[in-house]
């Protein structure tokens, strides 16, 4: 009894750095809600008799549900990114197209800016992103990193340090990309809707892929007219497109663009994920706003 009040103490303790921790780690803060709670799950029946940092202990223990929740959804990932969602008859009740930008849009917008970090932190592998999180943002050190993921404090060095130098390069322009990223994707939704296939050909990379097209005239095509339930966004932040049914967010599309063109589009259907995000679908004098993939007028 002694022994579960000591790790009960400990555990309420350090609770809101490992929340941090875990939310920094997977980007989703009902996510790093179930990792604090599986840690606490697997520390509450540890032998705690030779824990002699227990900060450092609980960090490292919530590091590794988070790398385990990272690895899985990185696979479900892979396994979504087949097939794209069917298209809505109609347009949804209550989410609103709009072409141009109201002073509210871009509020959000310079808002965003902050969750740059989390945006490149998703390109990064599990490994480089739990070296740089827990090192660069939480000073653990590398010599408690290692273990974590089963490499030397050597190799999770250079993990991080890799994963460093792509966040820097990433973050510096992701702020002053945004507008520019949410211009394309609201043109490339507008030709979509509009069946403009050579106003699509103009926004896409000659070599761009969605799933499996391959190539601007295949995406081009299958996206020329299809596009009349989707609306921009911003998911976590990002500019992006979302389309839903029954107001229940059902597919989240995500754009990468380099040059100004259009070079990928992937396309989420996992709900789980989806219920993760907080999406804001951009519409002029008013805004929706889902909170976890569910939608409410702001």
């Amino acid at each position: 009894m002694i022994e579960q009040d000591w790790v009960s103490e400990r555990f309420a303790e350090h609770q809101e750095r490992l929340r941090a921790v875990a939310y920094r780690m997977l980007g989703s803060s009902g996510e790093a809600e179930d990792a604090v709670q599986e840690a606490w799950a697997r520390v509450s029946r540890a032998d705690t008799s030779q824990v002699e940092n227990p900060a450092g202990w609980l960090t490292t223990v919530v590091a590794r549900v988070c790398l385990n929740l990272l690895e899985s959804r990185r696979a479900r990932r892979e396994d979504a990114a087949g097939a794209l969602p069917p298209e809505p008859a109609v347009p949804q009740p209550g989410i609103h197209p709009h072409n141009q930008a109201g002073p509210e849009d871009e509020a959000l917008l310079a808002d965003s800016v902050g969750v740059a970090l989390m945006v490149v932190l998703d390109t990064l592998t599990p490994a480089e992103r739990l070296a740089f999180v827990l090192h660069d943002v939480f000073a653990v050190s590398f010599a408690e990193i290692g273990p974590v993921i089963d490499r030397s404090p050597a190799a999770a060095r250079q993990l991080a340090s890799r994963a460093r130098r792509r966040v820097r390069g990433t973050a510096a322009v992701s702020g002053a990309a945004q507008p520019a990223r949410r211009d394309l994707i609201a043109a490339f939704l507008a030709a979509s809707r509009d069946g403009d296939f050579d106003a699509l050909i103009e926004l896409l990379d000659p070599d761009v892929v969605a799933s499996e097209l391959r190539g601007a005239d295949a995406v081009a095509s299958f996206f020329s007219g299809r596009a009349e339930a989707a609306r921009l966004a911003l998911v976590d932040g990002v500019p992006a497109a979302v389309w839903a049914h029954r107001n229940r967010p059902k597919a989240v599309f995500s754009f990468t663009v380099a040059d100004g063109k259009i070079t990928r589009i992937t396309v989420d259907t996992d709900p789980d994920r989806i219920r993760g995000h907080d999406i804001v679908l951009l519409g002029g004098a008013k805004d929706d706003r889902t909170n976890r993939g569910s939608l409410r007028e702001r």
